[in-house]
């Protein structure tokens, strides 16, 4: 029986341990440019079996947030080394998560990214409700601009070239965002995606973006360095999925063929399917469960033992417990994290939680 402080492998990545960082935007880069800060925040954290990036634009159009970093221009790349030699010297594995928010977005981001102010996009011209951050606050979402069928193309492309961007910056591999409401989860939606043509419509239409993304990454750097993450029903970014029941276990069943190095499961959205997702992935398959991340640790830790998971991903806990893993080995106190310093500023809030004996984690 396997417990979460067993190391294990995902396609070729190699875990020293079951317990996951997860992925977390944080908004501290130089522009778009991951800094030194960046490479001591994820060094501190590289006790984690595996820690998976906040999430990183493959194109200038794929930016939805201020200051967070790109892997789109050579200039990045080389940013990123720093980061990835820092969390390898430390003995920890690091994949970077590929993220295009789509109609998620404002012009303004761009604007201040030194971009213009260029006008998100998505599968349909329907804007998400509510409001967005941007670089002067709180914004209503505008209506995106539809996917062209050349620039649907443009945009698999970018994933597969900022997937080699990845493996030469040193990276161990990259996971694929198809969650949360962003692009590829916009296109999975029955609201946000009212296309009629091949990319529309049928749940193998909605499907087709995601698996052609996949497929192009897997093909650039290998499915055993490629990872996804989905998040049936959860609802973030305004989505809805109204056949999300049967759409995710076919989906599910597809991307199994591709044989990836793992499969990210938030469960939040629809816990019910779990069972039936787990049973229909081969690989491994990391499980960001239901309960709160601050609540329930013992629980967590037991799906592994359970076979419910192979591994599992923690997220506000990794912000202010930088040893989380000795911590929750030893059943020792974990800090709390102050989220009023979750996004943008200095170090504070960043770099700056110590480890259980008082200090700051050695590097």
């Amino acid at each position: 029986m396997s417990t979460a402080f067993d190391p294990t492998t995902a396609g070729n990545l190699k875990l020293r341990n079951r317990i996951v960082m997860a992925p977390m935007t944080r908004s501290r880069a130089d522009g778009t440019l991951p800094t030194a800060d960046t490479a001591t925040y994820y060094a501190q954290r590289a006790g984690a079996g595996l820690v998976i990036t906040e999430g990183v634009q493959p194109s200038v159009i794929g930016q939805g947030y201020p200051a967070t970093p790109g892997l789109h221009s050579a200039e990045q790349v080389a940013a990123w080394r720093q980061v990835t030699g820092a969390v390898h010297a430390a003995g920890g594995t690091i994949v970077a998560q590929l993220m295009h928010t789509g109609r998620i977005g404002h012009p303004s981001t761009t604007e201040a990214a030194g971009h213009g102010p260029l006008t998100p996009v998505g599968p349909s011209p329907v804007k998400a409700a509510g409001q967005i951050f941007t670089p002067t606050g709180p914004q209503d979402h505008v209506v995106p601009d539809e996917l062209t069928e050349a620039q649907i193309a443009e945009t698999i492309a970018d994933f597969a070239a900022a997937a080699r961007g990845a493996v030469d910056a040193g990276f161990d591999g990259v996971e694929i965002h198809g969650a949360n409401g962003y692009l590829l989860h916009q296109f999975l939606a029955t609201n946000a995606n009212l296309r009629t043509d091949r990319w529309g419509g049928s749940p193998e239409n909605r499907m087709r973006l995601t698996l052609e993304v996949t497929r192009a990454v897997a093909a650039a750097i290998g499915a055993e360095r490629t990872g996804i993450r989905l998040s049936p029903a959860n609802g973030l970014g305004d989505t809805v999925e109204a056949d999300h029941a049967t759409l995710y276990p076919r989906l599910v069943a597809q991307l199994d063929t591709l044989r990836l190095a793992y499969l990210h499961l938030v469960e939040a959205g629809a816990p019910a399917l779990t069972p039936e997702l787990r049973a229909a992935w081969s690989g491994t398959f990391i499980l960001n469960p239901a309960d709160a991340d601050t609540a329930g640790q013992s629980g967590r830790l037991g799906l592994v033992a359970d076979g419910k998971a192979d591994a599992v991903s923690f997220a506000r806990l990794f912000i202010s417990n930088p040893d989380l893993v000795t911590r929750l080995a030893t059943g020792a106190a974990l800090a709390e994290p102050d989220l009023s310093l979750a996004y943008g500023g200095d170090r504070h809030g960043y770099t700056d939680y110590p480890t259980l004996d008082g200090t700051l984690p050695a590097l």
